[in-house]
């Protein structure tokens, strides 16, 4: 049995949940998300609580198991609580801030600057303080959403091993190599 599979999913109050021919929705707070899923796969929702099951121990099965129990879990956690994440901008120069609403306008150094338009489920925001790097909060219900635009952001300008310039996450360790050693004499 997977392990991560065979974990019972919870439902908090005030989140639904609706199975219907493989589709399943799951509404909330934060907002609505649908996930098609396996017709091999079995879901069940038991009083608040959704169990997946699966038909045999083939490897396929066994990887789609826990696949959609976690993405169940996530759609379940992103519209009950959300979730957020952040990155900062290090280089001089570099800048984020909002041109219009969903649109996040990047300096990275570049002849020209970078517009990124937001999709309507994620919340932009971006912060220039003084003596601190730019700071670039995301916040959506859908965590896969997210995972992609971060990722896309941080595409324009990954850090680099010299100097840690570039997009990174907050709290996330650049491995840094040593620049040129002068030859001794």
């Amino acid at each position: 049995m997977s392990r991560i599979g065979k974990l019972p999913i919870t439902v908090p109050a005030g989140v639904t949940v609706d199975i219907k021919d493989n589709i399943i929705t799951v509404k909330g707070p934060k907002g609505t998300l649908c996930q098609k899923v396996n017709p091999a796969i079995g879901v069940e929702l038991e009083d608040g609580v959704i169990k997946i099951s699966r038909p045999n121990d083939e490897r396929e099965s066994r990887a789609q198991h826990g696949l959609y129990r976690a993405l169940i879990h996530n759609m379940v956690e992103g519209v009950a609580h959300g979730f957020t994440a952040q990155m900062e901008i290090v280089g001089v120069g570099y800048k984020a801030e909002i041109s219009s609403p969903k649109v996040l306008k990047l300096t990275l150094g570049f002849s020209h600057d970078i517009y990124v338009q937001m999709p309507p489920e994620v919340e932009v925001d971006a912060k220039m303080e003084r003596n601190k790097n730019p700071l670039i909060t995301l916040t959506s219900c859908d965590k896969q959403l997210l995972g992609q635009i971060c990722a896309k952001i941080r595409s324009f300008r990954k850090p680099e091993p010299y100097k840690g310039k570039g997009i990174k996450f907050v709290g996330e360790v650049i491995r840094r190599k040593s620049g040129k050693s002068a030859a001794a004499k």
